[in-house]
């Protein structure tokens, strides 16, 4: 069986990091001698064999495989002569062995990249074995958790954050700010059952809905108001009540598990050029509003008949649900009222829908204390940086969105992602390892109501994108790298249409490889800050990462809590998007862009909060 020279140079070099760089003196298509300890070829024969089910034979098909067999073989210890670059030594070897096997590399792309695998290493050693990302998601999530936006936790935690960034020793750690609108935290919520029998009831409010002002208890009843027509029908008679506004849904067992990784099957498909007008990758964030101005009439008539709160449930079950805010729901201050509103587990909803179905009353009792914060209407991102060196006028950037929904703690959407960014800065400060370019962090409020936070970023430094008037830090904009899919391991990168930044990111991935990171796919993804970047021309990428639970259990969920991350899958996450910081800090050249897009007008959605 014959496989790809780039795979096998891959294997041989990078597994679990037991082969040690080989250096030589090249000459054009010459031979080359090659220095590698015995020991660690024999671990690197081992599980390259094991991995490709490879025989002796087929690493001897070249003149360096056969090289290394030899060498194997005879068990002596060569010493390393360094009289090339050691940056350039995968580089060498991939373009040895792809010329000794006359064979293409896989996606018949040339080898463009130098790799500084000395720096890969530091990285990995730092990332691997001296990781903080598990203590920085816990700070994120255990202690200032959940971190809805402008709200007082979201302000401790940008606190924290920026007192950490400070410790480490970043450069120019500072809040930029924006207007959003209020804040908003539930202090309390406690909801139970009274009659026919007493039970607890799980719940969440819904965000920028007010309280109950103290303890309220009421009769529930089935209010569904779907057309005009309903108004009539139910008018006069719901004061004092609790509503049930949804008629139950079926409940289907849970015959799949909950969580999945890639396939290499999948990841092939991911692969593929979509179809045109496909968008491919996780979809945008919520529901799309269905009639908004029914909606704000239903609103209004909860309001006119004084209910005691509007109940409905989400998507999940088995205790899990999916809880935000109302469509349309205001942040100013003086905006449109809102009932109190409360989304309950739909094991618990079900039950009193049967009750009163039954024709039996029940009594519910609710205690909500919603607070709203107006003293300071601005929210804000936290920025960081790592000075660069010869292109410091330059930028690389990371970035995460920061605030999270208020049903869990908000751990994979997106302290992971945060945790992530963070750590990567913490490993490449910590390694000391030279940067050319400026690389700087972005944390973003406001993702969950429309990228808000990046995509004010974006206008005050480098474009408005309703005009597209570039502003001159436009030009020295390297690149964006962003991760916003859960705690999954990343399997590669959504190149956003960019054609270009193949070949670049296929060899930054050569050293993740065995980490699983294999797959780049053309097409784009929504949802999340990147698209800022990317709507002025900026090159902007969002990684590939597992799904884990992610859209299953724990994306706006009461259960995005710490429990749900993944130490194995953040760690390596921090050491993959640290070394594509440090390759892009570092090229020569700027990662290439796609043509600049036309402006695009403001959608509209300032201040008015959409799930």
């Amino acid at each position: 069986m014959r496989h790809s020279p780039a795979a096998m140079a891959a294997a041989i070099l990078l597994i679990e990091e037991n082969v040690a760089i080989a250096a030589a003196e090249c000459q054009r298509r010459a031979m080359c001698d090659v220095a590698l300890h015995a020991s660690a070829m024999k671990t690197a024969e081992r599980d390259t064999r094991a991995l490709f089910s490879l025989d002796r034979s087929d690493l001897r098909r070249a003149p360096i495989a056969g090289e290394l067999s030899r060498m194997i073989k005879s068990g002596r210890r060569v010493e390393v002569f360094m009289k090339i670059s050691r940056t350039r030594a995968l580089t060498v070897i991939i373009a040895l062995l792809v010329a000794a096997w006359g064979l293409p590399l896989a996606a018949d792309w040339p080898v463009t990249e130098t790799l500084d695998l000395d720096a890969v290493y530091k990285i990995k050693e730092e990332g691997l074995q001296r990781s903080k990302v598990m203590e920085i998601e816990s700070y994120l999530t255990d202690v200032y958790g959940p971190r809805l936006t402008n709200s007082p936790y979201f302000r401790e935690a940008g606190d924290w954050a920026r007192k950490t960034m400070k410790e480490w020793g970043l450069a120019n750690v500072h809040l930029e700010t924006w207007r959003f609108g209020r804040g908003w935290q539930n202090q309390r919520f406690v909801a139970l059952a009274v009659t026919p029998r007493a039970y607890p009831l799980i719940g969440y409010p819904k965000a920028w809905t007010p309280g109950t002002k103290g303890p309220v208890t009421g009769e529930a009843v089935i209010a569904i108001i779907t057309s005009d027509k309903d108004f009539d029908t139910h008018r006069g008679k719901l004061r004092g009540k609790f509503v049930l506004s949804l008629a139950m849904r079926e409940v289907a067992p849970q015959m799949d598990a909950p969580g999945r990784r890639y396939t290499d099957e999948r990841l092939a498909e991911l692969s593929k050029q979509p179809a045109a007008g496909g968008r491919g990758g996780p979809g945008g964030r919520g529901n799309a509003p269905n009639n908004a101005d029914f909606n704000r009439r239903k609103t209004q008539f909860w309001i006119d008949e004084g209910v005691a709160a509007v109940l409905d449930f989400s998507r999940g079950d088995g205790g899990t649900f999916f809880v935000q805010s109302p469509q349309g729901v205001s942040r100013e201050p003086n905006g449109a009222a809102q009932p109190p509103q409360v989304t309950l587990a739909i094991e618990h909803y079900g039950r009193i829908y049967r009750t009163l179905e039954k024709k039996i009353p029940v009594t519910l009792q609710m205690d909500i204390d919603n607070a709203f914060f107006d003293q300071d209407l601005d929210a804000f991102n936290i920025v960081g940086e790592i000075p660069g060196s010869d292109k410091a006028d330059e930028v690389v950037m990371v970035g995460a969105h920061f605030d999270s929904w208020h049903g869990g703690t908000g751990a994979t959407d997106n302290a992971a992602g945060s945790a992530v960014m963070l750590e990567a800065m913490r490993i490449l400060k910590t390694t000391g390892l030279r940067v050319r370019r400026t690389v700087r962090i972005g944390l973003w409020g406001g993702e969950e109501q429309g990228l808000l936070g990046s995509k004010e970023y974006v206008k005050a430094h480098y474009a408005d994108p309703a005009v597209m008037q570039l502003r001159p830090d436009h030009a020295k904009f390297a690149g964006y790298f962003n991760v916003d899919n859960g705690t999954g391991q990343i399997r590669g990168v959504y190149q956003q249409g960019n054609e270009a930044v193949a070949p670049i990111f296929q060899a930054w991935m050569e050293p993740f490889r065995n980490m699983g990171m294999t797959t780049l796919a053309i097409r784009n993804t929504g949802g999340t800050d990147h698209l800022s970047f990317d709507a002025v021309g900026l090159p902007g990428f969002q990684f590939i990462q597992d799904e884990v639970e992610y859209n299953s259990r724990t994306h706006h969920s009461n259960m995005d809590v710490y429990e749900r991350i993944q130490a194995q899958d953040m760690m390596r996450n921090a050491v993959i998007v640290a070394s594509f910081v440090y390759n892009a800090a570092n090229r020569e050249e700027k990662l290439p862009r796609k043509p600049l897009p036309k402006p695009t007008p403001p959608a509209g959605r300032s201040t008015s909060s959409q799930p």
